[in-house]
């Protein structure tokens, strides 16, 4: 089997689908499954549609494009490009938004095509990544509504991504109001309050908490099994999702204290050299191309990982006995490392349909 390579279980994954659908429609909640960290794999992507998710949503329009023939909703949670509008009418449902300007030509192109394109106005509430503030949010939604191929179908907001704002009662309560002062003064609808993301599944499962929300777009927690942002395990779902395996392609004893004066890496850092005596040693042949090395995390916990540079990973198998040259080394990723490989095509993607 080629290496290295990353297994998907995608019984795993259709059955985090499920139960966090489950969680959520308990709550009066639809779930949206993102794709992005899986670079929108089909056969990922089926698994999450499986699993009860009511559409697939993606930052990129490529990755949105080659979804189209699953015949289901599609969502662009990334702010579109003013050169990609075209693409955003004819390929997607919904896009997220925040600048009048493209909404404007969003609506441009919509009305050239004979078409009308769903939007949720993105506000910022404290991460400070994309959004409107609050003060501006009314004058935009009014606009908005004035625009005739353009359908105002809800509010959202984005919290963990950037600065790990997390949501909590009191930004919930905020989005809550602006969403029924933009009802109540521009007579809108708006029938979706898009509130978050895997970071918000904690809050579904106290049942004192009393959601705003009645769309998540989720991705972490059903790819990988994790709470975000603490990366602790999800209650409901399971991790045993993805594995990546590399292969050994050099095993010495050597001294851990470099030799010579240090510079920076290739990567322009200066790598803090702890003499550890000398320790047996092994590269892989997989590297930051592939993944992320501080999310990444060797199933055998006898092992640890020394750094890695673009197309090596140095582990610490001093621990570790009968290893030897060619022999595979199992890791879970977290999703620094999942992006990586997905993303990599030096890395082989191998699936499986039976649960762990």
């Amino acid at each position: 089997m080629l290496n290295p390579r990353i297994e998907i279980n995608l019984a795993e994954i259709e059955n985090n689908t499920k139960k966090i659908v489950e969680l959520a429609s308990n709550r009066g909640i639809d779930i949206w499954a993102v794709t992005k960290g899986a670079t929108a794999d089909l056969k990922v992507a089926k698994a999450m549609l499986a699993g009860g998710a009511v559409g697939l949503a993606d930052s990129r329009i490529r990755n949105l494009k080659g979804l189209k023939s699953l015949d289901c909703p599609l969502m662009l949670l990334r702010i579109p490009m003013l050169s990609e509008v075209n693409e955003v009418v004819e390929i997607v449902d919904i896009s997220l938004n925040s600048e009048l300007e493209l909404i404007k030509r969003l609506n441009q192109v919509a009305n050239s095509k004979g078409k009308v394109h769903k939007i949720i106005l993105m506000v910022d509430l404290g991460d400070r990544r994309e959004g409107i503030l609050p003060e501006d949010l009314f004058e935009v939604a009014k606009v908005t509504k004035k625009l005739s191929n353009i359908e105002l179908i809800g509010l959202g907001t984005n919290l963990a991504c950037f600065r790990g704002i997390l949501p909590n009662q009191d930004n919930m309560t905020q989005l809550m109001d602006l969403v029924n002062n933009i009802r109540e003064e521009l007579e809108i609808e708006l029938p979706i309050i898009s509130a978050g993301n895997s970071s918000s599944l904690p809050l579904l499962l106290d049942l004192k908490h009393t959601p705003v929300s009645n769309q998540l777009r989720v991705g972490e927690t059903i790819l990988l099994g994790r709470e975000v942002p603490s990366g602790e395990k999800f209650e409901l779902t399971s991790l045993a999702t993805f594995k990546l395996i590399a292969e050994l392609i050099e095993l010495k004893e050597k001294p851990t204290a470099s030799q010579g004066e240090q510079g920076n890496n290739a990567f322009g850092q200066k790598q803090e050299i702890l003499d550890k005596g000398v320790r047996k040693r092994g590269i892989l042949g997989i590297g930051r191309q592939d993944i992320d090395p501080n999310s990444l995390f060797p199933l055998n916990p006898k092992i640890s990982i020394e750094g890695a540079s673009s197309d090596h990973l140095i582990v610490d198998l001093s621990k570790v006995d009968n290893i030897k040259l060619g022999d595979e080394i199992e890791f879970r990723l977290g999703y620094g490392s999942l992006l990586h490989a997905m993303t990599s095509p030096y890395v082989e993607k191998v699936y499986h349909i039976e649960e762990e």
